[in-house]
């Protein structure tokens, strides 16, 4: 993983992870209007159109710069096709972060998002000197568990019945990661 402060971007072995830009958004819709994405994912709106997108990444630069939250693309390091999304809040009074992530279908499976999750809980880590890093995922989508574990975090909990989603309660499995050298 490496960190380009000025660039405000992370390169690592397959992917860049840069802030998003207003002509992502098309692309954008096109990967979140998805039902498979919508019904993994807490916020995301269901159909997704330029619009939510244009209001998503209309403050990510000012979030980034304000040490509030990373929302970062996830891209090809050699095409720079976009992928999907990967953020990382920041709450500086506790010390931590949520990581979240959601990768577009075409591109499930070739190992995006665990790479960016490891990049993204090391950037926490080092240079933000985060102390945790916490994330969760529906029970319904055990392979968003199964990045989580890849990248070292571990099961916390489960809230059951804690969302409802399509009229549906659906379980959040917690996991976390704490900076061995914040101890």
């Amino acid at each position: 993983m490496e960190y380009n402060r000025e660039m405000m971007t992370i390169t690592t072995d397959m992917l860049v992870l840069r802030l998003f830009d207003k002509t992502d958004a098309e692309r954008v819709a096109t990967l979140c209007d998805n039902y498979n994405i919508y019904k993994s994912t807490l916020y995301l709106p269901h159909p997704y159109k330029i619009e939510d997108a244009l209001t998503w990444i209309e403050y990510h630069y000012e979030n980034f710069v304000e040490d509030r939250s990373y929302e970062l693309a996830v891209t090809d390091k050699e095409t720079r096709e976009l992928y999907g999304a990967i953020a990382l809040s920041h709450n500086k009074h506790f010390n931590q972060g949520e990581l979240a992530y959601w990768i577009g279908e075409p591109y499930w499976g070739k190992g995006y998002a665990t790479e960016a999750a490891q990049a993204i809980v090391q950037f926490a880590f080092k240079e933000k000197k985060m102390h945790k890093v916490f994330a969760r995922y529906f029970a319904t989508n055990p392979a968003s568990g199964k990045v989580m574990e890849k990248i070292g975090m571990r099961q916390e909990g489960i809230l059951k019945d804690h969302i409802i989603k399509d009229g549906k309660y659906e379980d959040l499995v917690f996991y976390g990661i704490i900076n061995k050298l914040s101890c």
